[in-house]
C-alpha cells in the first residue's frame, strides 16, 4: 500500500512536471515571453538545482559548507571546457562538470568532514577560495579575463535537469540513505553509536551535492557568454545559502520556494547590488526573530495538503527515526 502511494505520488509530480514545461515551451516558441524573462527563467531553475544540491548537504545531513560555489564553478569551467576548447557536445558537458565536481567533492570531503560545526564551514569556504584564485591564474581559461562561453542552455535542458535532481534528491532522503544522513544530522554521536558509518554518508551525500551543483554550473556557464573567476566568489555561496536557510533547514519545498523567490528579487536589484543585501539581511533578521525554523521548518509543502499527517524531515510515517 505504501508503495502504491509512492508511485501514485510520483507519477502525480511528474505528470505536473510534464505540464509546466509545455505551458512555458509554448510561451517562448510563442515569443510570447521576451529575453529578459526566458532569462530569469534560467536563473530560478539554476538556482533550484543549487538550493536543493545544498539542501541535502545541510538541511538533509547537517553538514555546514558555504564553499557550493567551488563546484559550482569547478562544473561550469569543466563544462565549458568541453564545449568551447574540445568541441564536443553540450550533454557530454553537463555530466563532466558534474563529474568533476563529484570529484572535487570527494577529495575535499573526506579530510574536511571529519570536522564540525564552524571548523567544516571555514574549511569549505577556503575550498571556494583555493578554486577560485587557481581560476584566476590559469591563463587557458581566460584567467581574470574571464572564458567566452557559446549560449546552449535552453529551456528544455535546465528544465529536465532540474527535475531529475529534484527526483534523484527525494528519493535519496527518502531511502535507507538518506535516513542515516538525517539520523546524523540530528545526532551524530547515537548515530554512531547505533552503528552508523558516519563519515561515509556524510562523505555520500557531499559528493552527490557537488555533482549536482557541477551539473547546475555547466547551466550556468552556458546561459551567460561569459564566465569569470569573480562570479564565483564567497557571495556566490552565501546566496545560494541564503536559499536553504530561508526555506527551511530539512524543507526541500522550502529551498525551492525560497530559490525562486529570491532569484526574482534578485534579477529585479541586480543593478543595485548594495539594496540587494540589504534585503537579504533584512530577510534574515526578520526570519531569526519571527520564524527562526526557515519558511517551511523542516516540512514539505505537500504536509499542508494532508490532514492528521506530520512530514516532518526527523520523521517518516508518524514515526521517529533512529535519531
Amino acid at each position: 500500500m505504501q508503495k502504491r502511494k509512492q508511485f501514485k505520488s510520483f507519477y502525480i509530480y511528474i505528470f505536473a512536471a510534464i505540464i509546466v514545461f509545455a505551458i512555458v515551451q509554448f510561451l517562448i516558441s510563442g515569443q510570447f515571453m521576451n529575453d529578459f524573462y526566458i532569462n530569469t527563467l534560467m536563473v530560478i531553475v539554476i538556482n533550484i538545482i543549487l538550493a536543493v544540491s545544498l539542501h541535502l548537504v545541510i538541511g538533509i545531513t547537517g553538514q555546514f559548507s558555504i564553499g557550493h560555489a567551488g563546484f559550482l564553478a569547478i562544473g561550469a569551467y569543466s563544462a565549458a571546457i568541453i564545449t568551447m576548447k574540445l568541441q564536443l557536445p553540450f550533454a557530454l558537458s553537463l555530466l563532466v562538470g558534474g563529474i568533476a565536481a563529484a570529484v572535487a567533492g570527494l577529495i575535499i570531503g573526506i579530510p574536511s568532514l571529519r570536522l564540525k560545526g564552524d571548523y567544516l564551514a571555514i574549511a569549505t569556504l577556503g575550498f571556494g577560495e583555493i578554486v577560485r584564485i587557481t581560476l584566476l591564474n590559469i591563463n587557458y581559461v581566460g584567467g581574470a579575463s574571464g572564458m567566452l562561453v557559446d549560449n546552449l542552455t535552453t529551456w528544455p535542458w535546465a528544465f529536465w535537469c532540474m527535475v531529475i535532481t529534484i527526483l534523484v534528491i527525494v528519493n535519496f532522503t527518502n531511502s535507507t540513505h538518506g535516513r542515516a544522513c538525517i539520523s546524523i544530522r540530528e545526532n551524530e554521536i547515537a548515530a554512531d553509536a547505533m552503528g552508523i558509518n558516519t563519515t561515509y554518508y556524510k562523505v555520500m551525500a557531499f559528493v552527490i551535492g557537488a555533482f549536482f551543483a557541477g551539473v547546475a554550473g555547466g547551466l550556468y556557464s552556458h546561459n551567460f557568454y561569459i564566465i569569470s573567476p569573480g562570479s564565483f566568489g564567497f557571495m556566490k555561496s552565501f546566496d545560494i545559502l541564503i536559499f536553504v536557510v530561508l526555506g527551511g533547514l530539512g524543507s526541500l519545498s522550502g529551498s525551492v520556494i525560497a530559490a525562486i523567490l529570491l532569484s526574482i528579487v534578485s534579477t529585479f536589484l541586480q543593478d543595485y547590488p548594495e539594496t540587494r543585501m540589504i534585503i537579504y539581511s533584512l530577510v534574515l533578521i526578520l526570519m531569526m526573530i519571527f520564524r527562526p525554523q526557515g519558511l517551511l521548518g523542516t516540512k514539505e509543502i505537500t504536509s499542508f495538503f494532508k490532514k492528521g499527517k506530520s512530514s516532518d524531515g526527523g520523521k517518516h510515517d508518524g514515526k521517529q527515526t533512529v535519531a
